[in-house]
């Protein structure tokens, strides 16, 4: 494949596939109860998800899932609802009040199946009493412009939720818990993926307090005292509510990331996968993988050209301009200044559920020649990166990558195609 366009998004396009929830669900289903089966869910994929659920059960079954507005599948006898993500809204409220009512209907010879995936942090929201949807919009806004990481932003919510950190795991006690996850979060763990509702949580009030301390986001008071006195502590391990609790993690950033390489493989490339959970300042990222990716252009180290690397991961952006960005394309900048338009370098970097920040845009592709356009078109891109503008930047080039709703979610991908060199850069 000599068009590296094409192996790029071929790439990408196959760590979503092999994402699907039509794929991944059906192997995971669990056996049939002897009462109902209650589905519930949250997520981008959670729809997609509850229609492989439909596909393939061969008994009764009924439930709720919510999901992004947009994202929603039909379903026969699964209720889809939408509501707001990344903010949550009245509507994602509602929802998950009805899936907690649900779920306390549940009896011991019943099995609640959790469909949870990117996404139904802020889908599935329902304050702590004492804690507005106002408060909950305001706090959620703070994190994600404060540069804290997944984990952290997902810490601080269990502890402001009546739904998160396993609480709704508790409400269905005594029925059996079966989660279904996909995962969107650096290191797979089943807390972090949608702040975790149905898994119990080792994090504590105090962990919360620390990393709202640690950004200076600010609380309104009586939410800081929920935190400072320890009322919004989440379900610990040994609570006997969650012993009937079985998850499985159905997809992960690394199974997308194994079937972005097959790809490659398929078309003679040697192909590297350099991490499926790389964190970090988007722009920082950026700068340190484009230093590694000068050393095998001039040394061949670690690994000579021609390569394919691949990684996976979720960055984080701290905004300071008023620019149109993401955390790829953020990514994606940087990585094209440092590189100074260094031969033979093609990259590509999105986010598998095709929205990079707020907008209907995965991502871009960045080109030898990106920076050389940009100046033809009057851009400056260090002034773009300062602006957090990078899908301005890369719109304006036409090299950005829109899929729309992939009804999955694994994370970011990104791929670098590195060619040898016909002339040695200095």
């Amino acid at each position: 494949m000599s068009d590296r366009r094409s192996l790029l998004r071929s790439m990408f396009d196959a760590a979503i596939a092999a994402a699907q929830p039509s794929v991944c669900v059906p192997p995971y289903l669990p056996p049939v109860p002897k009462e109902r089966l209650i589905v519930i869910g949250a997520g981008k994929a959670s729809a997609a998800m509850a229609r492989a659920v439909e596909d393939h059960w061969p008994g009764k079954l009924g439930g709720i899932v919510v999901t992004r507005y947009g994202y929603a599948v039909r379903c026969e006898r699964i209720e889809m609802i939408e509501a707001a993500h990344p903010v949550p809204d009245a509507a994602g409220m509602r929802a998950a009040q009805r899936i907690f009512d649900l779920v306390k209907t549940a009896g011991a010879d019943d099995t609640v199946l959790c469909l949870i995936s990117g996404g139904a942090s802020a889908l599935l929201a329902l304050p702590l009493d004492g804690i507005t949807l106002q408060d909950k919009q305001e706090i959620n806004k703070a994190l994600l412009t404060s540069g804290a990481t997944i984990s952290e932003m997902n810490c601080v919510r269990r502890h402001l939720s009546a739904i998160k950190g396993g609480r709704l795991a508790a409400a269905a006690y005594p029925a059996k818990v079966v989660n279904l996850l996909i995962s969107d979060v650096p290191g797979d763990d089943p807390a972090d993926i949608g702040s975790g509702p149905t898994v119990s949580d080792r994090t504590t009030c105090a962990d919360a307090l620390a990393i709202v301390r640690r950004y200076g986001i600010q609380l309104p008071y009586r939410v800081h005292a929920i935190l400072e006195s320890g009322q919004g502590e989440s379900i610990k391990p040994d609570d006997p509510r969650v012993a009937r609790v079985q998850t499985c993690l159905v997809a992960t950033p690394q199974m997308a990331l194994e079937a972005a390489a097959k790809v490659a493989r398929e078309n003679g490339w040697s192909v590297h996968i350099l991490g499926d959970a790389i964190q970090g300042e988007a722009r920082e990222v950026g700068t340190v993988f484009a230093g590694i990716i000068t050393q095998i252009v001039r040394r061949g180290q670690p690994f000579p050209p021609p390569c394919v690397l691949l990684t996976g991961g979720e960055t984080t952006v701290t905004v300071r301009g008023k620019g149109r960005g993401g955390r790829n394309v953020e990514f994606l900048l940087s990585l094209g200044i440092a590189l100074d338009s260094l031969e033979g370098v093609w990259a590509l970097a999105g986010d598998t559920d095709g929205v990079d920040g707020v907008e209907e845009i995965a991502g871009a592709v960045l080109t030898p020649d990106s920076l050389a356009r940009a100046w033809q078109l009057g851009y400056r891109p260090k002034d773009a990166l300062a602006n957090n503008d990078g899908h301005g930047f890369f719109g304006a080039l036409g090299d950005a990558v829109v899929t729309g709703p992939t009804l999955t979610n694994v994370n970011d991908f990104r791929a670098v195609v590195i060619e040898v060199p016909t002339q040695m850069p200095t």
